[in-house]
């Protein structure tokens, strides 16, 4: 269970760091990426195993990457301004 709870971390913080390198222009500061990526891949992990019990590694692992990578998508910036109209136009 702590080898998986540490893949779970280390996924996060790859997937983080794919983020980071891949959208730097869209995202925050580094540290919350970071630490958005590893918490959301730990809380992923954690209600995986909760869901399907133990002996599901990998589903864990996969349960991790997708709730991850759900929560840095929750990080992204739109890349231009938005356009408002105003209602009468």
């Amino acid at each position: 269970m702590i080898l998986e709870a540490l893949g779970s971390a280390v996924l996060g913080l790859i997937l983080a760091w794919a983020a980071a390198h891949g959208l730097a222009h869209r995202l925050p500061a580094r540290p919350l990426v970071y630490s958005t990526g590893v918490a959301g891949a730990l809380f992923g992990d954690f209600v995986t195993r909760t869901a399907l019990g133990p002996g599901t590694v990998l589903l864990s692992i996969l349960g991790a990457a997708v709730v991850s990578v759900a929560s840095l998508s929750l990080l992204l910036r739109p890349t231009g301004r938005l356009r408002r109209r105003s209602l009468t136009a």
